[in-house]
């Protein structure tokens, strides 16, 4: 008879998010993962596979939970630039909690992974792309609105929104000051006028 997992797995890939957010994924151990975790070795092997695999998923879980938040509220009813705002906003407010921001840094070791790593790149590029035309989506129903400056190249403008929510991760590991995240972000924003 199976046992039954002591553990949350979905807890799990959220303290693995947080572990390669600290150490990256080149230079975490499996000590560190195995401490991070509060799980047994033969549990991480058992349920994720190898530290890769684990990586993987961890990275996949927290852009798909990202993913889905950015585009839940593009697709909001009511003000588009509101909805932006809103994106950013609490894109900072993640970055200047100290808990949650643990979890953000896992995406510098992804990026750092792209070209070593192909099932990375090909996820990476998928969820540009759902993003990208979510942006796009939006941006067309601002203009609809009256809500958009004249803005000749929507499609440029929506790729430029989202590679600037990945900026957001970068601008807080080179500053501790959260003020300059701020700032940052209204810059970003003046975009829409």
């Amino acid at each position: 008879m199976a046992r039954n997992k002591e553990f949350d797995p979905t807890i799990v890939l959220h303290k693995a998010m947080e572990v390669f957010g600290h150490y990256g994924y080149e230079g975490t151990s499996l000590q560190n993962l195995l401490e991070g975790l509060g799980i047994a070795r033969q549990s991480l092997y058992d349920t994720y596979g190898t530290k890769k695999d684990l990586f993987i998923s961890a990275v996949k879980h927290y852009m798909n939970e990202k993913t889905a938040t950015v585009i839940s509220y593009l697709e909001s009813p009511g003000s588009v630039k509101k909805s932006i705002t809103k994106v950013f906003h609490e894109g900072v407010n993640v970055l200047k909690d100290e808990e949650r921001r643990k979890e953000c840094f896992i995406m510098d070791s992804a990026i750092a992974q792209i070209s070593h790593d192909l099932e990375i790149a090909e996820f990476f590029k998928q969820d540009l792309k759902r993003l990208e035309d979510a942006f796009y989506k939006a941006l067309v129903r601002a203009q609809e609105q009256g809500e958009l400056g004249k803005h000749k190249n929507i499609n440029a403008l929506a790729k430029y929104l989202n590679h600037s929510r990945y900026s957001l991760t970068q601008v807080a590991k080179l500053s501790s000051d959260n003020k300059v995240l701020d700032e940052h972000v209204s810059i970003i924003l003046t975009t829409l006028d």
